[in-house]
């Protein structure tokens, strides 16, 4: 048999749970609700940032193409002054 007590403990059970998540039931509904209404948020600007952004590697490419050639050739130097003609009749 059901005691009245427990009637009472079950009431104030629920009715706290419905308290507590009705509001936020609501919220998350509203906030998918507003979120479906709209667009998603437009990209200011994407397009001329990466062309910025491809030209400096562009550029980026280049001077170290130049610093690589300038390496090349201090090497290139380098290996001819350190190895002198040996001078006649020796091996």
């Amino acid at each position: 048999m059901i005691q009245p007590g427990e009637v009472m403990v079950a009431a104030i059970v629920f009715g706290t749970m419905g308290t507590v998540l009705y509001p936020l039931a609501r919220a998350l509904a509203r906030r998918l609700e507003s979120g479906a209404q709209q667009a998603p948020p437009a990209l200011h600007g994407v397009e001329e940032r990466l062309d910025r952004i491809e030209r400096s590697v562009e550029s980026i490419a280049l001077e170290v193409e130049r610093v690589s050639e300038g390496q090349r050739f201090v090497t290139r130097l380098l290996a001819e002054k350190a190895s002198p003609p040996l001078p006649p009749g020796t091996r």
